[in-house]
């Protein structure tokens, strides 16, 4: 499975790619509002540096909700570096636009996936990417991991390639879960990610290893 961070902080970005195991970074208006980049020239550079930083794909979203406002954005986004994904809203206005990337050999990331039905639309269209906010539904009493198992059997069914990136992800269980249910990429905080690391059994085993080594050699 691979590991993107959702995130547009450059050091936390920085750290998670140092750790050795970070596929990716996935971006949105607000994380950019969160870290107090705004304005276009601004963001554009900002989404240079993190390119600079990893290695594997960027998702960079587009803010135009009609069909030509997606392709204009979506191609000078793409034409900025070949790792940048363009990500795009679940509205029939972007799965045209997903399927006119697709045959420009442009990659995507459909956002904003709540349903298996959206989940087909968009695999039919050719997207990269399909990001399932499992989070999100988790917060309507619905479940989240549901939805990507019901994704995992249809796209299997079908042999779609299309990738499920379970977005939304807001703890360490989330991320362990969606590897078990076959998500191909989860986009989570660092802090998750890091999460991952954490036992108290290693705490206390490397306590003891230490100690033991200091009497050893006193």
């Amino acid at each position: 499975m691979k590991f993107f961070i959702d995130t547009a902080n450059l050091e936390q970005i920085k750290e998670a790619q140092e750790l050795g195991i970070l596929d990716g970074v996935t971006t949105n208006p607000s994380l950019m509002a969160k870290e107090g980049i705004s304005g276009h020239e601004n963001i554009i550079n900002h989404y240079k540096k993190i390119c600079d930083i990893v290695d594997g794909d960027v998702s960079a979203e587009v803010i135009s909700t009609d069909f030509e406002g997606i392709v204009k954005e979506g191609e000078f986004l793409a034409s900025l570096n070949p790792q940048i994904v363009v990500k795009v809203p679940m509205i029939s206005e972007g799965i045209k636009a997903i399927k006119y990337f697709s045959e420009k050999k442009i990659k995507t990331n459909c956002t904003l996936v709540f349903s298996a039905g959206q989940a087909l639309i968009a695999a039919k269209a050719g997207a990269t990417y399909l990001s399932p906010f499992i989070g999100r539904l988790d917060d309507i009493s619905s479940d989240g991991l549901t939805l990507i198992s019901e994704i995992r059997e249809i796209y299997d069914n079908y042999n779609f390639e299309t990738q499920i990136l379970a977005a939304s992800v807001r703890h360490t269980m989330h991320i362990i879960d969606c590897a078990k249910i076959g998500a191909d990429v989860v986009t989570t905080p660092l802090s998750a990610i890091k999460g991952l690391l954490n036992h108290p059994l290693t705490d206390s085993g490397l306590k003891k290893f230490l100690e033991d080594h200091k009497k050893s050699n006193s």
